[in-house]
């Protein structure tokens, strides 16, 4: 179903891939378009245990969509370092592919908001962190992305680097 890597030596392992999902802070997301055009969209995230978890509004293009067709793919760069002499850039991506779910039960969308919230406020108190999701309940979405297949990829440069 998923094409094999064409560049097989510029291949991320799987512990590579999810080194830079942990590791990342924002990606694009990258939905089939109810209009017929591609619809991408750059999202905060938190990888969380073979799932990707983002908020949004509880309105929007990015729900209408998902609710048509839930697949989706998600990419995450990792390095992009330029490296003007030889023309190129030295990078690091992943990406990957599955379907989307608006979290719908109350427990499961508390404890994605809560993972989220911990992710990019880590020194903050639980209890506020409640009080923000309390407070934004609402207006709030969360959206979570199943993974069906993985695949990262490095320039040419980083991997003779490795070996």
């Amino acid at each position: 179903m998923f094409r094999k890597m064409r560049r097989k030596k510029q291949k991320l392992s799987i512990e590579e891939c999810e080194k830079l999902l942990h590791d990342g802070t924002s990606g694009v997301l990258s939905l089939c378009g109810n209009d017929g055009y591609p619809y991408g969209v750059p999202l905060s995230y938190v990888y969380d245990d073979s799932r990707l978890i983002f908020h949004c509004a509880t309105e929007g293009r990015k729900l209408d969509i998902i609710r048509e067709n839930p697949k989706a793919s998600f990419c995450v760069i990792g390095k992009d370092q330029i490296v003007s002499d030889e023309y190129t850039t030295y990078f690091q991506s992943v990406m990957v592919s599955g379907s989307v779910k608006i979290i719908e039960n109350a427990q499961e969308k508390q404890a994605a908001a809560e993972i989220l919230g911990l992710r990019y406020a880590p020194d903050d108190s639980h209890v506020h962190l409640k009080e923000v999701i309390r407070h934004s309940w609402k207006r709030l979405c969360m959206l979570e992305m199943s993974i069906d297949h993985i695949s990262g990829k490095q320039a040419i440069e980083l991997a003779a680097s490795k070996q």
